[in-house]
């Protein structure tokens, strides 16, 4: 089933459960210093490049839906390389620069409390993207990121009970970065669905999403337990699994040891289609960019926003969240998820290193 949302649907998606609001905002106006009609600027910030979602995907989609529905606004855009206190720095120049709205994909979630709780004290909305910043944000978008953990754990335990008792060994765990919020929500996922079912042998946490530090914490957790003892392996992301999937071919880890990943990305299909890793997550990112695009150009026009469910930061309470719902993605529904969505290309996916194995999974 196609996950594409319509920027329409998603407006009258916004705008349900407001007493303020009708049928008539797909072109909001008001009166907090931004009008649709005349433009404003829009700060968009992403936190890095090492995953390939945020230049190829998040980008241009957030661009694309808010020219759509406020054709003169201006984006005014920054990547932070994975430099926290850059994002900082990239905050205050859009302040200084006259922004109305933030979509802020946070480094740091907890570092940049600081520099949100300024944009607000300038009037500035903030758009939490992916990522549920501290201090007083007006809106989220992200995924159901405890749903995700819960879908990696099943994935990777009904894969190891498939080969016999899921204790017959241990496995690995390779979380995403400690400053991520979403990481401890898929850690927490994973394990409400892994504890008691298997034996987790070594637990590491990954810097920076790194793949190189999780290539390393793997290798070294391979060495510790025996690399022919090992029945699977929790990777949080793809970046992760590509780490892991190098470490597991150098160190002899038997070939199909499950792997599980996360963004659907597109080296981790590749892997899925030879069967050195075995699921991946795909997040639908055209929606969530869409419903981001939303909330901003609502808040810049001075529009209350209610989104389709409420979250707390420790902050602020009741914060208007959109939540979407992610999908498992296995060798046999590639074609109904990723490349029905247009997320990947046949052709992007079938090079020919991989002809022999697309044409099994009914790719060709």
């Amino acid at each position: 089933m196609s996950v594409a949302v319509t920027l329409a649907a998603l407006l009258g998606s916004a705008a349900c459960g407001s007493d303020k609001e009708t049928g008539t905002e797909a072109s909001p106006t008001g009166t907090a210093g931004g009008s649709v009609e005349e433009g404003f600027k829009i700060g968009l910030l992403l936190p890095e490049t090492k995953t390939a979602r945020y230049e190829k995907f998040d980008r241009p989609y957030l661009t694309q839906s808010i020219g759509t529905l406020c054709p003169k606004c201006q984006i005014v855009y920054n990547n932070a390389n994975q430099d926290p206190d850059l994002q900082q720095q990239q905050v205050d120049s859009m302040l200084a620069n006259g922004v109305k709205v933030l979509i802020l994909d946070a480094v740091d979630a907890k570092a940049i409390t600081s520099a949100v709780t300024k944009a607000n004290s300038q009037g500035v909305k903030v758009v939490a993207y992916d990522r549920l910043a501290g201090g007083p944000v007006d809106g989220y978008v992200s995924f159901n990121n405890l749903e995700v953990g819960k879908m990696q754990g099943r994935a990777l335990l009904n894969a190891i009970k498939a080969g016999g008792d899921p204790k017959r060994g241990p496995i690995v765990m390779i979380n995403g970065s400690p400053t991520d919020p979403n990481a401890a929500d898929f850690k927490k996922g994973a394990h409400s669905v892994l504890d008691g079912q298997v034996v987790i042998g070594k637990e590491y946490d990954t810097p920076d999403w790194s793949p190189d530090q999780a290539n390393t914490k793997a290798t070294r957790a391979f060495t510790a337990l025996g690399a022919d003892k090992v029945i699977g392996v929790y990777a949080a992301n793809d970046g992760v699994a590509g780490g892991i999937a190098k470490a597991m071919q150098s160190a002899g880890v038997k070939p199909g040891i499950p792997l599980t990943g996360q963004d659907a990305e597109l080296a981790a299909i590749q892997r899925i289609l030879v069967g050195t890793q075995t699921m991946t997550i795909y997040k639908p990112i055209k929606p969530e960019a869409q419903s981001a695009a939303v909330m901003a150009v609502k808040l810049g026009a001075g529009q209350t926003i209610t989104g389709t469910s409420r979250v707390s930061n420790g902050t602020r309470s009741n914060i208007p969240a959109v939540i979407i719902p992610p999908v498992v993605v296995v060798k046999g529904n590639i074609k109904d998820t990723v490349i029905k969505d247009g997320f990947w290309s046949v052709q992007e996916i079938c090079t020919p290193q991989y002809l022999a194995q697309c044409a099994p999974a009914g790719l060709l």
